[in-house]
């Protein structure tokens, strides 16, 4: 295992996203979102979320989203997927996401607080971390980016986590093709580093039991799991994939100095710890993230 430089938990571009992340995902966890996109005809959760993610990339057929997406089961985007197209196109979600977030972040953090000078300074400095974002290789993000900005400071910083967040999840995804993981094993490792509730992430993201225990069976002939537990070859390869993580969505930060970066973290510390104390963002979630922010 080759080693990464500056492969730490802290690492500055994990250290950003785990500082800004919440923000970001009131679009999944606020329930102005679903009910935005139930208005128009969706029915469920996975009908919302695949709608506001997926949009930016046009009415991309199921194939195209399950793959970017990764960890879905392919049949679960499908039973969504190209279904929200026919209730309404793409522009008209991201319309829609954008109202909805607006509405959602007014609600958990106030008219005062969203048109402060601070919000306004996050917003500016998130904003030329995004610009700064590589998209080569990347079609989340570069897909987000080219998206006009919006004009509000608390909806550009939303904007501009929306950009960074996918820039990091496409960097994930080629770690974790480099490191031979197919997207059920990647989530069987994951919830065993974690110590997560397999069976809950399972359901989460539509595998069947058979196909989640093939996938243990094939990580257990690897060497890297053993009894639901990773080995410490397991354990290796779930750090080089965090570390490859990190340093793929590190040219960001890098770009806007680590002063910025500092200041950018301090200046979105409150607007999240009233998102979270709101209900706004799930303590229990699949990503494992956990705020820099004590969850009250």
């Amino acid at each position: 295992m080759n080693e990464i430089p500056g492969a730490t938990d802290d690492h500055r571009s994990r250290r950003m996203w785990r500082a800004l992340e919440p923000v970001h995902a009131v679009v999944y966890f606020a329930p102005e979102c679903q009910a935005a996109c139930e208005a128009l005809g969706t029915k469920g959760y996975w009908m919302s979320y695949f709608a506001l993610r997926a949009a930016p990339l046009g009415a991309a057929p199921a194939e195209l989203v399950a793959a970017l997406f990764y960890n879905f089961h392919p049949g679960l985007v499908a039973r969504s997927v190209p279904a929200v197209w026919e209730l309404a196109g793409p522009e008209r979600y991201l319309d829609l996401r954008l109202q909805a977030v607006d509405a959602a972040l007014r609600r958990l953090l106030g008219a005062e607080v969203l048109g402060s000078p601070e919000v306004a300074a996050a917003a500016a400095i998130a904003r030329d971390a995004a610009l700064a974002a590589p998209t080569a290789g990347r079609p989340l993000a570069a897909a987000n980016l080219a998206l006009e900005w919006p004009e509000a400071p608390h909806l550009v910083l939303w904007h501009a986590q929306t950009v960074l967040r996918e820039q990091r999840g496409d960097g994930h995804v080629a770690a974790l093709l480099t490191a031979g993981l197919d997207p059920a094993e990647a989530l069987v490792l994951f919830a065993a580093d974690h110590a997560m509730d397999a069976e809950w992430l399972r359901r989460r993201r539509g595998w069947s039991e058979e196909e989640w225990t093939d996938a243990a069976r094939r990580l257990s002939e690897r060497g890297l799991i053993e009894e639901g537990a990773l080995t410490p070859a397991g354990r290796a390869v779930r750090a080089e994939v965090e570390a490859r993580t990190d340093a793929l969505a590190d040219p960001p930060v890098a770009a806007i100095g680590a002063a910025a970066a500092d200041r950018l973290v301090d200046l979105v510390a409150p607007l999240v710890s009233a998102i979270i104390g709101a209900g706004g963002f799930l303590a229990a979630n699949p990503m494992g993230l956990r705020p820099l922010v004590p969850v009250t």
